[in-house]
C-alpha cells in the first residue's frame, strides 16, 4: 500500500474513534448527570462529524461511515478495495472509541446506557426501525452527495452533512438513536456486549445508502462528475 493509500485509512480509523467516543459519550455524559437533554446529544453528534469531516476530508474524504462508503463505493466513487479499508478502519475505530469511554466514564453509568449505544423505542416494530434508519441515511447520504461529492457543490466542509446528522438525531433520537452509521452501533454494541436491535443499524443504512447512490449516481449528479481520488 502506498503513503497515501496507508494515510486515508488512518484517518479514516482516527475520525471514526473520535466520533464514537464524542457522540456516543454524549449519551453517556448526559447518563451521568451531565444537562445535555436531546438538542445537547444531538448538538455533539452533528457540530463533532462537521468538526471531523471537514478535518479529514482532504486526506481521506472524511466518510467515517460505512452506510457513506457503501455509497461512494455503489456510485463508482471509490474502489472495492478502499471501500474494503475503509469498512475495516472505521469498525476499528469504533470499537477504539467505545473503549475509551469505558475508560473514561464511570463502570455504573456505562453499564446502564450500553456505552452509549444506540436503543430502539419498544413502541416500533422491528420493520419499523429498519424504514427509519434507511430514510434518515438517506437523507444523511444525500447531504454528503450534494454538498460534498457533486463538483457543483458550495465548499462548506462537513457543515452540511452535520446539520444533516443534527437535524436526523433531534427528530428521530428517540426513536432509534439516529444511527445512520453501522459503525457507531457497532463499536459500543461490542464493547457493551449489547446486541439488541443492532441488525437494525446494518440493514436500514444499507437499504438507504444504496436507494441515494442510485438516484444521485444515475439523475442528479451532473454527467461530467469525477471519481473521488
Amino acid at each position: 500500500m502506498n503513503s497515501h493509500a496507508f494515510r486515508a485509512p488512518v484517518a479514516e480509523l482516527v475520525g471514526t474513534a473520535l466520533f464514537v467516543f464524542f457522540g456516543a459519550g454524549s449519551v453517556v455524559a448526559n447518563a451521568a448527570g451531565i444537562p445535555l437533554g436531546p438538542v445537547g446529544i444531538a448538538l455533539a453528534h452533528g457540530v463533532g462529524i462537521s468538526v471531523l469531516i471537514t478535518m479529514f476530508m482532504t486526506v481521506s474524504g472524511g466518510h467515517l461511515n460505512p452506510a457513506v462508503s457503501l455509497a461512494l463505493w455503489l456510485a463508482q466513487k471509490i474502489d472495492g478495495r478502499r471501500f474494503a479499508f475503509y469498512v475495516a478502519a472505521q469498525l476499528i475505530g469504533a470499537i477504539i472509541g467505545a473503549l475509551l469511554i469505558k475508560a473514561f466514564f464511570a463502570s455504573g453509568v456505562g453499564r446502564v446506557t450500553s456505552l452509549g449505544t444506540p436503543q430502539i423505542s419498544g413502541a416500533l416494530s422491528l420493520f419499523q426501525a429498519i424504514a427509519i434508519e434507511a430514510v434518515l441515511t438517506f437523507f444523511l447520504v444525500s447531504a454528503v452527495f450534494g454538498t460534498c461529492v457533486s463538483p457543483t457543490a458550495p465548499r462548506v466542509g462537513g457543515f452540511g452533512i452535520g446539520l444533516a446528522i443534527f437535524t436526523c438525531a433531534l427528530v428521530c433520537g428517540s426513536l432509534t438513536g439516529a444511527a445512520m452509521n453501522p459503525a457507531r452501533a457497532f463499536g459500543p454494541a461490542l464493547v457493551s456486549m449489547d446486541w439488541h436491535g443492532q441488525i437494525v443499524y446494518w440493514i436500514g443504512p444499507g437499504l438507504g445508502a444504496a436507494v441515494a447512490a442510485a438516484l444521485w449516481r444515475f439523475l442528479l449528479l451532473p454527467r461530467d462528475a469525477t471519481d473521488l481520488v
